[in-house]
């Protein structure tokens, strides 16, 4: 799959530096979209995971009315090729509380084969030694040894995880820091917009650099950090 410079350009960010972008174009409120400190990744030296999600429900408490337990993972692959871009698997485990763990080697193995980038789940992971060996990041609440009964309940619909819903087919991007979507409409100008942040922060970075530096020089290095953000800020706004 051919992809957009531009979505290549959203792995050169951290995950912070996208919310920091995301919020000048003021399209949703600053305390929206992101995932919250449930969501941890697995895996933080890995770099930024980006791509779109494939959404599904979880359960392990008790054995599936029918059918082989892994079955759904043929609908999830099904739909990757219908994505924009690579896959992230993304589950909502809905026991209460979490039983095992939503996803091991196999499976991870699976989605890898067919081009998913990693998973998230609101509920735990295992066989994290081989994921990481994989090069496939994944976001859990945290680790379980067991994967009990595990079976997928629906493959695609909206899912809640990490406090945010999550919908088919949404941009995702993750890094240690956590996870965020992106919304589509903005998404082919956030990684410019990355860049003018970065450039407005350095003049801050850099005077915290230089010698005999004051509280008034601060305030100016400041003040013209924030001019050029505001500067940014109003020319996405006025699109």
């Amino acid at each position: 799959m051919s992809l957009p410079a531009w979505f290549e350009d959203l792995h050169k960010f951290d995950t912070p530096t996208i919310c920091n972008a995301i919020e000048l174009f003021d399209v949703r409120p600053r305390n929206v979209g992101f995932m919250n400190d449930s969501i941890k990744a697995c895996f933080p030296k890995m770099p930024p995971m980006v791509g779109y999600a494939v959404t599904s429900t979880f359960r392990s408490m008790a054995p599936p009315r029918g059918g082989d337990v892994y079955a759904s993972m043929s609908d999830q692959v099904s739909a990757f090729p219908g994505l924009p871009g690579p896959a992230v698997v993304v589950y909502q485990d809905l026991d209460v509380p979490i039983i095992s763990a939503t996803f091991g080697e196999v499976m991870c193995s699976t989605y890898k084969a067919f081009g998913a980038k990693g998973i998230i789940t609101s509920g735990g992971g295992r066989d994290l030694d081989q994921v990481e060996a994989l090069g496939f990041q994944a976001f859990t609440t945290g680790s379980i040894c067991s994967h009990g009964y595990c079976h997928t309940l629906a493959v695609n619909v909206p899912v809640v995880v990490g406090g945010i819903t999550v919908y088919p087919g949404d941009l995702l991007h993750g890094d240690l820091n956590g996870v965020s979507t992106i919304p589509q409409e903005i998404a082919s100008e956030v990684a410019g917009v990355c860049r003018e942040l970065m450039t407005a922060e350095q003049i801050i970075l850099d005077y915290l650099k230089s010698p005999n530096i004051n509280p008034a020089g601060f305030a100016e290095a400041r003040k013209a950090c924030g001019q050029m953000m505001n500067d940014t800020s109003k020319r996405l706004r006025k699109k």
